[in-house]
């Protein structure tokens, strides 16, 4: 895709959205849309595993709630390619946790959002030795343990996504895909209390 044909960055999710994507298959599609660019029914069932009949079900469902839609340029009677809305699909979760309809779709959509930065950073080391010579000291894999105030946590991440957002800009000759995941929550600390060890 030319910068001209790329979707619009992102748009935050709503509930008919988080509904339709309550289903790994159709967040696995969407992913793919967004990462390699338009495909078919037939593409993607290939890459997935499943027959075009379903994909194309599937493609339905997520063109009705608007996160894709038919690309008519490349498209034909014979065969229908589809695109994504958006590059990239955001969340707040806090649109929705009030809500006791969507908690089942929300925590499926969240694990799989987890299960999706596992594999992403799984199949990189699976890769590794074919992208030893130009990455071999430039990817990073960090797991930082700080003591913060929740707000103090939100101004972090609004840091850190603009750091991000310097680095967008049009695809260069040479460049690669590079995936940056972040990620910023608490965890309930579990300290042994004194006294409470059996003794070796």
């Amino acid at each position: 895709m030319t910068e001209d044909d790329r979707p619009p960055a992102s748009r935050p999710l709503d509930a008919r959205m988080l509904r339709a994507l309550a289903h790994p298959l159709r967040m696995r599609m969407l992913e793919l849309l967004q990462a390699d660019g338009p495909a078919t029914a037939t593409g993607l069932g290939k890459r997935v595993g499943e027959s075009s009949g379903t994909t194309s079900w599937h493609l339905r469902l997520l063109a009705e709630v608007g996160l894709v839609e038919e690309d008519s340029e490349r498209g034909n009677k014979r065969e229908r390619w589809w695109r994504p809305v958006q590059k990239a699909t955001r969340m707040r979760a806090t649109d929705f946790i009030g809500d006791p309809d969507l908690a089942g779709p929300l925590d499926t959509y969240l694990r799989f959002l987890v299960e999706q930065r596992y594999e992403a950073e799984a199949r990189f080391i699976s890769e590794l030795p074919r992208w030893m010579a130009d990455w071999h000291d430039k990817a990073e894999f960090d797991d930082v343990k700080l003591s913060l105030t929740p707000e103090e946590t939100a101004a972090m991440s609004k840091e850190v996504y603009a750091v991000i957002n310097r680095y967008r800009r049009a695809t260069r000759p040479g460049d690669y895909d590079v995936v940056a995941h972040w990620s910023a929550f608490p965890r309930q600390a579990q300290p042994e209390k004194p006294g409470t060890s059996k003794s070796d």
